[in-house]
């Protein structure tokens, strides 16, 4: 190793001892709806996972990077391990189930306001089947009194050995750091993947229309969220400088067309406002949204469907 590598590759820890820099993939694996996208976008600084209180909100695999001085993380926010009703469901079990390969650390996410339960019971035997170190976060720790960890902890040792034991809160940030600090352990020495400034790794197009989804999630009630896709379908910037986004909003029902759509297109309007937020936020310009509602009857069913919005089930 030359020289100018040894300069670049190592850092000064806090104590002046040279130290190496790490890198390495982490996957975010638990039930639907614990919090695993807030964790992605409180460890990254910036949301590139969506979040909603609709279980299965994540639907592929989401790359968000961290970076600091010391180490870069490439954090994989998988879909929610459950049990499928359709094509869809099946490619997402598939999707999570892959990442579990490809990493050098599992964190294992888990609700500890709520009882152990067979879905958790069921993640724990997919991870008595890979040798890569797994740890168990103990997410919402400020939804319960201190005295209940120790038991809840010993309940789910009794199951796994788990590498660490780490809990926090990902919505406040508490103890977000230390898990940072003891997954940096566990990575080999390496080079940065992305470039420091990169956050992640799917394109705008693809971020755009998440967020758009994420409006209707938030907004919309019962079957309708589940059977929602979007897509970017143009996205350019005009001569005045306004980003002008194309997106498409597909739905399996003639009914939930209207209910997207909403009485005089007020609900069009109130998603298109909200994501235009955030989508602005995101792109650090202004843009003009424009939004259209189409019917794909089924097509959570269709193989060929889901490849077209970006469902690559031969991963």
């Amino acid at each position: 190793m030359s020289e100018r590598t040894q300069s670049k590759d190592r850092t000064n820890s806090p104590d002046g001892r040279d130290e190496s820099f790490r890198s390495g993939f982490a996957a975010i694996v638990g039930r639907p709806n614990v919090g695993k996208s807030t964790l992605m976008n409180h460890l990254i600084g910036q949301k590139v996972a969506i979040m909603s209180d609709k279980p299965q909100t994540t639907r592929n695999k989401i790359h968000g990077v961290y970076t600091s001085d010391r180490a870069q993380i490439v954090f994989l926010d998988t879909p929610g391990i459950h049990k499928p009703t359709s094509k869809l469901g099946d490619f997402m079990n598939r999707s999570a189930d892959s990442a579990l390969a490809e990493v050098d650390v599992i964190l294992f996410l888990v609700d500890v306001s709520e009882e152990l339960g067979g879905g958790d019971r069921f993640i724990i035997e997919k991870l008595k089947k890979t040798k890569t170190p797994v740890f168990l976060v103990m997410n919402k720790i400020d939804k319960v009194h201190p005295d209940a960890l120790l038991p809840a902890i010993a309940k789910y040792r009794e199951l796994f050995d788990f590498a660490e034991v780490v809990p926090i809160s990902a919505l406040n940030g508490n103890n977000v750091g230390t898990l940072l600090d003891q997954i940096i352990r566990y990575l080999p020495e390496g080079p940065m993947y992305y470039p420091a400034d990169q956050v992640t790794d799917h394109p705008e197009q693809f971020i755009c229309a998440e967020l758009i989804r994420e409006k209707i999630l938030q907004l919309t009630y019962e079957e309708v969220p589940h059977s929602i896709a979007v897509a970017t379908e143009e996205m350019r910037v005009q001569e005045n400088g306004v980003v002008y986004i194309r997106a498409v909003i597909y739905v399996e029902r003639d009914s939930q067309k209207g209910i997207i759509i909403g009485k005089q297109g007020a609900m069009l309007r109130e998603v298109g406002a909200a994501a235009r937020q955030d989508i602005e936020a995101l792109l650090g310009s202004r843009i003009y949204l424009d939004l259209w509602v189409k019917v794909k009857k089924d097509w959570r069913n269709q193989e060929r469907v889901l490849r077209d919005f970006g469902f690559r089930l031969d991963d």
